[in-house]
């Protein structure tokens, strides 16, 4: 594929802290799928970590992540960096609370290692900084409790990529 992400975020109408934020989880993403003891496709990954927001076009809600998976589809890119875009938020969102949430009803659970990969790099930055999965944590657990769902699916999807030396140590600090 002859696509720039990039561009291609410029020319949706991404605003410039998106597309900033976007370089900044690529960075991370790529440095994961570098750092990880299996196979994982880093080409994938750097497309669908540049991409990831960039339904934030359109909306900044939950929403986002489905919106930009149809904006990706439209400009061409393959279905693996669709789903990447759609299943990046948090650690998954299973289809009961996608419904509860007002998306389509699906399972928006990442499946795929590059796909999980792009989903904690994106957790594990805030705005342009890289910050330690305590932070993160933290974050998740004031805004839904520390036993809610979503934190629990976070905490698991930490641990398996962090198994699989992912994880930079620097980030992994509790």
């Amino acid at each position: 594929m002859d696509r720039d992400p990039i561009e291609d975020l410029r020319r949706v109408g991404c605003p410039e802290r998106v597309i900033r934020h976007c370089r900044a989880v690529c960075e991370l993403a790529v440095e994961m799928a570098e750092r990880c003891r299996e196979d994982v496709d880093v080409d994938l990954v750097r497309t669908g970590a540049l991409l990831h927001d960039i339904g934030r076009a359109e909306t900044h809600g939950i929403e986002h992540a489905v919106v930009g998976a149809r904006i990706v589809r439209e400009l061409g890119y393959p279905e693996p960096v669709a789903r990447i875009v759609e299943r990046h938020v948090g650690a998954g969102i299973p289809r009961e609370e996608a419904e509860e949430l007002g998306l389509p009803p699906k399972d928006y659970v990442p499946e795929t290692l590059e796909e999980k990969i792009v989903a904690h790099a994106d957790n594990l930055t805030f705005g342009t900084e890289h910050v330690p999965i305590k932070a993160v944590v933290r974050k998740f657990s004031e805004r839904m409790g520390e036993d809610a769902p979503p934190v629990r699916r976070l905490i698991r999807l930490h641990r398996e990529l962090s198994e699989l030396g992912a994880v930079p140590p620097e980030l992994d600090r509790w």
